[in-house]
């Protein structure tokens, strides 16, 4: 499974880059995300896409303040290139429309907007603000929209520093399961 050991390569190489803005690394993000999924009992394909949800910001060579310097680095469409043909469609579009979600709560909840981090506020911008109402009703339609608030709601939350995860091994097995999902 050559994508895994891909995915743990990417995390050991480039995962200690700072979480765009954030105080915590691309890593400790990215499994925070996940182990609050699994602590909501998230499937095991909900899980792998919440574990790899920036996994774009892994794969592309912008600098890490690229939002900072007015640079959408559309992290979400790369990562749901990198993922979809080896984890199919279910993990790949939440990946995809993690960013549309936090549009689209930003539109249709109160508060939703000033509880987001800075770093979040400025990406924001760059991502095309809040929805407006065609947008919202366009997200409702798609097959995979309730995952990718879901996703967010946990990207939104791991953000902690100091914060003790399981590692990326932990999360291995996840990822088999729902590559070998895709074999069926």
């Amino acid at each position: 499974m050559q994508i895994i050991e891909d995915i743990i390569g990417l995390f050991a190489e480039r995962g200690d880059s700072l979480y765009g803005g954030e105080l915590i690394s691309q890593r400790d993000h990215a499994l925070q995300a996940a182990m609050l999924a699994e602590n909501e009992n998230a499937t095991p394909v909900l899980i792998v896409a919440t574990l790899l949800h920036d996994i774009g910001h892994l794969v592309h060579d912008l600098p890490e303040d690229s939002s900072n310097r007015g640079v959408d680095d559309k992290h979400e469409s790369l990562g749901e290139a990198y993922l979809e043909s080896a984890f199919g469609i279910a993990v790949a579009a939440p990946v995809r429309l993690h960013v549309a979600a936090k549009r689209y709560l930003c539109a249709v909840e109160d508060g939703y907007l000033e509880r987001l981090s800075e770093a979040s506020q400025i990406s924001l911008g760059l991502q095309g603000g809040p929805f407006t109402m065609e947008e919202i009703n366009d997200f409702e339609s798609l097959s995979h929209w309730m995952d990718a608030v879901r996703l967010r709601r946990w990207d939104d939350l791991a953000k902690v520093e100091g914060m003790v995860t399981p590692s990326v091994d932990h999360f291995k097995g996840y990822m088999e399961t729902v590559l070998e999902m895709q074999q069926i």
